[in-house]
């Protein structure tokens, strides 16, 4: 192991640079007023979006490195015991199940749905370097209700894991549903039952009407992928409820469209962590604060709590995030019982 550390650390740094919001645009926009699609990519809306500078990147990345692949950090969270039983009965309740991440079971009119689907050790390109998991998932994949619809908001690591959609589609034949450029990603790996949505494209599964929205992020998976394929949020609307799912993304007020034409959401599932170092993630994730700021744009009417507690992918206090939306949301005058922090393998009706 010590002979083959300074490659593992090389070679992790290398990935991890590319996988930071510092990707430029791909080539000029498209004439048609999709402003958020290039002729060979894809870029951000807000006119305030800005990447990191160059040394902010050179700067962060050796002692993200050293602490992900090195010395790790621990974090010891409440955990609920879940088999998942009582949800492969439940044919009629809406529930939500935090697995870790932005991994979420989100069951509504009958159909079963997983957000950004994540369940191995570690969020990255290699298995023996990279973001470890600090908490196991808090359902096991095997005891997941008949997977019907997974929704991808993007094709980072943490997000979009090759095991784990393998296995998926091995064990429960969903529809996938993936932002632009997607498509050819998942044919690659022999998973076909995808269909890829634009901005404000939607499809009716089962009964549900599901939109793709917009983010504010990034894209890559390679040294040579950057941008090449579209970010999201996601809205899942049935009969009487509506989902929003915010995927990985920056503050934006354009956030307020979103509100505007589709909402109010009776659930949004909102990023709350890696946000420090500022002049890295600013752009590209929300803080806390910024979050309950979003969930105001969107008419959101329960908040629930993803990104945060289960990779260590950033430099704030592992257990920080959920201290500051709670303390963000009395200083609100949030109601408490609205703002959701969810142990790993929780479930709450809603």
């Amino acid at each position: 192991m010590e002979i083959r550390r300074p490659f593992v650390v090389l070679l992790w740094a290398t990935l991890f640079l590319n996988v930071l919001p510092g990707c430029g645009e791909v080539a000029d926009p498209l004439p048609d007023g999709r402003t958020h699609m290039l002729e060979r990519g894809f870029r951000n809306t807000n006119p305030a979006f800005a990447a990191p500078s160059l040394w902010d990147r050179l700067t962060f990345i050796p002692s993200r490195t050293w602490v992900t692949t090195v010395h790790p950090r621990t974090a010891t969270l409440p955990l609920v015991d879940n088999d998942g039983s009582a949800l492969k009965h439940n044919r009629t309740d809406a529930t939500v199940t935090w697995v870790g991440h932005s991994t979420m079971l989100v069951q509504l009119d009958g159909v079963n749905i997983l957000t950004d689907p994540q369940w191995s050790d570690r969020a990255s390109p290699i298995t023996f370097a990279g973001p470890k998991r600090l908490m196991p998932p808090g359902l096991p994949l095997e005891q997941l209700p008949p997977v019907d619809l997974v929704l991808i908001s993007h094709d980072h690591y943490d997000h979009l894991d090759v095991e784990t959609v393998q296995r998926l589609a091995r064990l429960y034949h969903p529809l996938f549903l993936v932002p632009l450029g997607l498509k050819a990603w998942f044919a690659e790996l022999g998973i076909t039952e995808v269909e890829e949505l634009n901005w404000w494209d939607h499809r009716q599964v089962q009964g549900l009407t599901v939109t793709c929205l917009p983010a504010q992020h990034f894209s890559g998976r390679t040294l040579w992928d950057g941008n090449r394929r579209l970010w999201s949020s996601w809205a899942v609307a049935g009969e009487r409820k509506r989902f929003f799912f915010a995927g990985d993304t920056g503050y934006d007020p354009g956030f307020t469209e979103i509100g505007h034409r589709i909402g109010p959401f009776d659930l949004a599932a909102i990023p709350i962590g890696a946000y420090l170092p500022p002049a890295m993630m600013k752009m590209t994730h929300v803080t806390p604060e910024e979050a309950l700021q979003l969930f105001a744009h969107i008419r959101g009417e329960r908040f629930v709590a993803i990104h945060w507690g289960t990779f260590d992918m950033t430099e704030e206090p592992i257990e920080e995030p959920p201290l500051r939306l709670n303390a963000e949301a009395s200083r609100l005058g949030l109601d408490p019982s609205k703002v959701w922090v969810l142990k790993h393998g929780e479930t709450r009706g809603w």
